[in-house]
């Protein structure tokens, strides 16, 4: 392939140069397998002189056009004046697509153009994520048997063509005349790791593979005359090292050159290849000039460079080669093959690269986050600006890795639950405003991940130290790996149980300075006081009955006091201090009791009661669409906590109207003998409030429900009254077993761990009698 530079296209469109024109053919053939849809969109890439992109926005689709070329789209615009169509200017594989903006397209097109794409691959890939459902990318090519050997550049062989159409799940090769045309679809298919035909030959086989990424951080990969992606490597020579190795074979193979210096064994890998062992080096290579050719055009198709959130769809990748990938990007390559790994002791330099695009969507979210008051200091913002949220989640697009609201999930577990995740970005900047954080700081980080200890590690510079620790091996070498990558050297990341708080030699003198949690935890683990500074903030994400806050505390001596609350969720603790919820499942599993804090309830008889008759009481209370009342859920968690507090929950997939309850959601709820009143909602009478305003209602069930109901809308009432204004409650921690004696009026939750003062303003009233038979709760719940 001929690469053409831009000022010869502009040339060559100044020259009124022509091209072939749209055939009879092609328009059936995209009218059969492109029809446009209803508000159809549409993209060009290449678009020339502008007949297929005109053609296009004729048959009903909206059109975007683009060529790398001023003069193309001049052409474009004077030959089809009256044509509906949105030329732009753009490189489609080198610039910042943000001229696309992110609406999906339905069609995407090639013309005559995909031969003077460089990395088509990782073009077109990218390309299929911009597609909507069940959307088509098109690809019409000139074939080289049918095109004279002058004119070679302007069309692909058969390896070429079987190249272009790796790693997607649907593709139809079809004939416009002489051209190729290829119909793809998507979305593109999971990478498979495979082996070569024939076994290496000898006892064993001893190589190494070089890991080059670009200025965009892209990394090198190679279509091998095998069919298959392979990284640059190769058999070590007799007496040499694999550094040496890994840089000779990326010079033989792709034209590039590397000092051994530069060359860093990460990790040595060992597994087998048809039964003979196998040792593979994997060696980074941080800094590499010269021109990328195809030396060994016997052995390859072509060499690209390949976004690293496209190596999940990538098609057939050598093992060896996806065996290192992700042991340089844990996560990026979906079930890797089995390799016993042995990493190097060696420091991994710091490798730099990122895209226009990565820079423009950085600083796009941090904006947001900033605008929406989340980030008030100079330190936090300057950290959103910083560092690179992609390069912690490299699995992840960039639309995605930089969304200011989006959680990335990076971890799951055989059931397909998030286990690991990188929290939403506007959630972090509060958390680590909220812990206070200076300049010089020692921060522990209970639960890792890499992008929030890097965040935390920007804003105490490198005076200040981080410790980052997670129960999940795979967690903690991923965080390593990728803060090696970026160059961070004060986060110290280490294996444990995060309840136990920072290993003994970790813990500087006098304790931390701050401690973010980043799991929703169900106790307060005592280390995490005894490892916190005096006057130092422990901001965690705390449940209590399952509503979770992310609440900052300031060490008091033996307590802890609550500076602030945040509305959040995150992944649960799957440590010491986790705990496994106690559930009843009611009504053949449509609905399910849930015992957040305290052990299960009876529920003796109450399914017969759900099928009896719903006693309904309103209270008077009213919520306007869009206004918040979060402070009501830990209200009503912390008020009748001795009083039978459960959670009611509803199948997702269930719904016979035996509760009034959104599927999937869950309800306040009073359990009584037999009996049951849960909180739930019902629209104002018409005219009497805004539209979308909504009137607290309870539903109960049973003997005792009439009296249950009267208890929770009673509870809801005092809240509207007297707490809804103030927000959130007083709140202290103490160590647990601390008695009534010692601890502020209000109402107090006991855990494993510790024991939670809640103290609501005014003093919330206590609660009357119970409702239910005496002896189904003890006085003060104890978990």
């Amino acid at each position: 392939m001929r690469t053409v530079p831009p000022e010869q296209w502009e040339q060559h469109h100044n020259d009124g140069m022509t091209f072939s024109p749209l055939g009879d053919d092609e328009r059936a053939l995209l009218a059969e397998h492109a029809p446009a849809p209803e508000r159809g969109r549409a993209l060009e890439v290449g678009c020339g002189a502008g007949e297929l992109a005109a053609h296009l926005a004729e048959i009903g689709y909206q059109v975007d056009a683009v060529d790398l070329a001023d003069a193309a789209l001049l052409r474009a615009r004077v030959g089809h004046p009256g044509a509906e169509v949105r030329w732009l200017r753009l490189d489609i594989e080198h610039h910042d697509p943000a001229p696309l903006g992110d609406a999906p397209y339905d069609l995407v097109v090639f013309r005559l153009s995909v031969a003077f794409v460089h990395d088509r691959t990782r073009v077109l890939h990218a390309l299929s994520r911009r597609l909507g459902a069940g959307g088509t990318l098109m690809v019409i090519t000139p074939v080289a048997a049918h095109t004279p050997a002058e004119r070679r550049h302007i069309a692909l062989d058969e390896e070429e063509i079987t190249a272009l159409s790796c790693g997607w799940q649907s593709v139809q090769r079809l004939a416009a005349g002489e051209m190729a045309v290829l119909v793809l679809r998507g979305p593109c298919a999971d990478t498979v790791a495979v082996e070569r035909e024939l076994p290496p030959p000898g006892p064993a086989a001893i190589g190494a593979v070089a890991v080059v990424t670009d200025r965009s951080g892209r990394v090198l990969l190679g279509y091998s005359r095998d069919g298959m992606w392979e990284l640059p490597g190769g058999k070590t020579a007799g007496g040499e090292s694999f550094e040496a190795a890994a840089v000779r074979e990326l010079a033989e193979e792709t034209g590039l050159h590397a000092a051994e210096a530069d060359a860093t064994v990460l990790m040595m890998l060992t597994d087998d290849s048809h039964g003979v062992p196998r040792l593979t080096a994997v060696v980074r290579v941080a800094r590499w000039s010269g021109t990328l050719a195809n030396p060994e055009a016997d052995k390859f198709v072509r060499w690209e460079w390949h976004e690293l959130d496209g190596l999940s769809r990538l098609g057939p990748l050598f093992t060896p080669a996806a065996q290192a990938l992700d042991a340089v990007w844990p996560g990026v390559i979906p079930r890797p093959p089995a390799a016993r790994a042995y990493p190097h002791e060696a420091e991994q330099p710091a490798v730099p690269g990122e895209s226009a695009e990565a820079a423009r969507r950085r600083e796009v979210m941090a904006q947001a986050v900033i605008d929406a008051g989340w980030a008030l200091s100079a330190e936090v913002r300057s950290a959103l600006r910083s560092v690179p949220r992609h390069r912690f989640a490299p699995e992840a697009g960039l639309a995605d890795a930089y969304h200011h609201d989006l959680a990335l999930i990076t971890r799951r577990d055989e059931l397909s639950r998030a286990t690991s995740s990188v929290s939403a970005v506007w959630l972090q900047a509060d958390m680590l405003e909220n812990a206070r954080l200076r300049p010089g700081a020692a921060v522990l980080e209970v639960g890792s991940g890499g992008y929030n200890a890097a965040l935390i590690a920007h804003v105490v510079g490198p005076t200040g130290r981080v410790v980052t620790v997670d129960l999940d091996p795979f967690v903690v070498e991923r965080t390593r790996r990728f803060t090696a990558e970026t160059g961070i050297r004060n986060i110290v990341a280490v294996r444990g149980d995060g309840a136990l708080g920072a290993p003994a030699a970790a813990v500087p003198r006098g304790g931390f300075d701050a401690i973010i949690v980043t799991y929703n935890a169900w106790d307060i683990a005592p280390a995490w006081r005894e490892q916190l500074a005096e006057g130092g903030h422990l901001v965690v994400p705390l449940e209590v009955h399952g509503y979770t806050r992310a609440i900052t505390l300031k060490r008091r001596g033996e307590e802890l006091v609550a500076r602030g609350w945040t509305y959040c969720g995150f992944i649960r603790d799957a440590g010491a201090l986790g705990r496994t919820t106690p559930e009843a499942m009611l009504a053949d599993g449509e609905l399910r009791l849930r015992f957040e804090d305290g052990p299960g309830g009876d529920t003796a008889g109450l399914d017969g009661a759900l099928r009896g008759a719903r006693h309904e009481v309103l209270t008077g209370v009213t919520v306007a669409r869009g206004e918040s009342f979060e402070t009501l859920q830990l209200y009503l968690a912390t008020v009748l906590h001795q009083q039978g507090f459960c959670r009611l929950a509803k199948d997702r997939k269930v719904d016979t109207g035996i509760a009034d309850i959104p599927p999937g959601a869950d309800a306040a709820a009073l359990l009584g003998k037999a009996s049951l009143a849960y909180l739930t909602y019902t629209p104002t009478a018409p005219g009497t409030a805004p539209d979308g305003t909504v009137e607290f209602a309870v539903h109960s069930y049973g003997q005792a429900g009439s009296a249950l109901a009267e208890r929770l809308a009673g509870a809801v009432r005092v809240w509207d009254d007297q707490a809804r204004a103030h927000g959130y409650p007083e709140l202290t921690i103490h160590p647990a077993g601390t008695p009534d004696t010692a601890l502020p009026d209000g109402h107090r939750i006991d855990k494993p761990g510790s024991c939670l003062a809640f103290h609501w303003h005014p003093p919330a009233p206590a609660p009357g009698p119970a409702a239910s038979t005496p002896g189904n709760f003890s006085p003060r719940i104890t978990t």
